[in-house]
């Protein structure tokens, strides 16, 4: 979905807590191994990174052409060999809870939401 991500309207927000004193170490495997996959399977990752509320939040913000495309894309990469044998036990081992809030955006708030996470811009105009 590179191509036409700032066109993408379905936006979910996932907002985990993790167990404490485990974020620096989650945040260590979603940069090294998470969202290199992620990008691998062509999701369109917008924003993620320590929530700065508190010590044991985190989130996550994904674009999608529509509520079936968020299902179908999730479907396929959480059920992969690679997300199961790869970064799955260090990211889920560290989760206490979580919860996704799906939104619809227009593109301007998708790519201000972007800017906001400078390293995703920079990956995502590399990729196209």
């Amino acid at each position: 979905m590179n191509a036409g991500a700032s066109a993408a309207s379905t936006v979910e927000i996932r907002s985990y807590n993790l167990k404490p004193g485990s974020r620096s170490a989650f945040h260590r495997h979603m940069l090294q191994d998470a969202w290199p996959l992620l990008l691998q399977w062509d999701v369109d990752v917008v924003a993620f990174g320590p929530s700065p509320h508190d010590e044991d939040s985190y989130y996550l913000i994904r674009a999608y052409d529509s509520l079936e495309h968020r299902q179908a894309s999730q479907d396929t990469f959480y059920g992969s060999a690679d997300w199961r044998r790869g970064p799955r036990e260090a990211i889920v081992s560290r989760i206490d809870s979580y919860t996704s809030v799906v939104l619809n955006m227009d593109c301007v708030a998708v790519d201000a939401l972007r800017q906001a996470h400078p390293a995703i811009g920079k990956e995502k105009t590399r990729a196209m």
